[in-house]
């Protein structure tokens, strides 16, 4: 689990930097940028998200000893 937990968390950073290439900064909420940014967003709370798993599985496995 750990480890599928890892690859999640590799995916949702590459999401984070192929969204990050598509930004404009002149226009950033108008046509495909807003996309990236909303995609960055994304990308953002799903890490943090498997971040927080990540450690409730610690404290659960320290909890159970």
């Amino acid at each position: 689990m750990k480890v599928f937990i890892y690859i999640l968390m590799a995916l949702s950073f590459a999401l984070i930097i192929f969204n990050a290439t598509k930004l404009e900064f002149d226009n950033i909420l108008v046509g495909d940028s807003s996309v990236a940014v909303f995609g960055i967003l994304a990308g953002m709370c799903s890490f943090i998200l498997l971040g927080i798993l990540l450690i409730s599985k610690k404290i659960a496995s320290k909890v159970k000893k």
